[in-house]
């Protein structure tokens, strides 16, 4: 998934520092920044961001930045954008948790610490998603609120009355076959569904990342990562998917993501 964001920080060198790190996901798209509450307000009105880089905590107290910005928003948006506080003080953490934030990250910023940002984006499941075919005769329907570990979410493939329920748990990856995609299940079996495979990279939410403009793979199933090759491995299989340049960043989050598990490298 992409994500547009602002930066508003009163510290000129640190507003730099936070772009500078963003610009090396391709997944994030830099909007607009400022330096102070007024401007700031401005900027995420005027281009509705999906993320807020927001520090709490000034260099200048003119500028008025604070947690006062996300109950603004509150009243002029009905959905606000993610906001990522980005300070150098871990007193104000339980705070920003009252604001219901979505991160928090000191300064100076690392990669760990938007790698595992971009994971909780990715991992959101709170949102109820209802994806309709254009042509009204064929629709994918995906419901997307809570998923809990024992029920997972649900994917329903209709086609002319017939209704194929499909539990993502079973899914090891998607391939896309030009308007269509083909979604290969951990039995072997594949499925066709007639959505291309940007539309259910929109859909999808983690363990399921885009690694090549031809596949989506469940991260649940990879069992070999060859970086050399560009390609990885699915379990319990001889499928070897590639993953191009352009997707680099998304097997870092992938390697990441399972280094931070149950995990012993040796």
């Amino acid at each position: 998934m992409s994500y547009s964001y602002v930066i508003i920080d009163d510290d000129k060198q640190s507003t730099l520092e936070t772009q500078s790190m963003a610009g090396s996901f391709p997944e994030l798209t830099f909007v607009a920044s400022a330096n102070n509450y007024k401007k700031g307000l401005n900027i995420i009105l005027e281009n509705k961001p999906d993320i807020v880089f927001l520090e709490i905590d000034p260099t200048n107290l003119k500028s008025k930045l604070s947690l006062l910005l996300i109950n603004e928003l509150h009243r002029c948006l009905k959905v606000i954008p993610k906001i990522v506080v980005v300070t150098k003080k871990k007193k104000l953490a339980f705070e920003a948790i009252k604001y219901a934030v979505t991160d928090y990250i000191l300064k100076p910023v690392s990669k760990g610490d938007f790698i595992q940002m971009l994971l909780r984006l990715n991992n959101d499941r709170d949102n109820f998603s209802s994806l309709k075919d254009e042509n009204s005769s064929k629709t994918v329907l995906i419901h997307n609120h809570t998923a809990t570990a024992q029920q997972g979410l649900v994917l329903c493939i209709k086609s002319y009355g017939d209704y194929r329920y499909i539990d993502t748990r079973d899914i090891a990856y998607l391939k896309a076959d030009n308007n269509s995609t083909d979604i290969h299940l951990k039995t072997g079996e594949m499925i066709t569904a007639f959505k291309t495979l940007k539309h259910f990279e929109s859909a999808l939410y983690y363990p399921f990342i885009r690694i090549h403009n031809s596949y989506i793979v469940n991260s649940c199933y990879i069992s070999r990562i060859h970086t050399g090759n560009s390609v990885c491995h699915i379990k319990n299989t001889l499928t070897k998917i590639p993953f191009s340049k352009t997707y680099k960043s998304n097997i870092d989050l992938i390697i990441s993501k399972i280094s931070s598990d149950n995990y012993l490298e040796i």
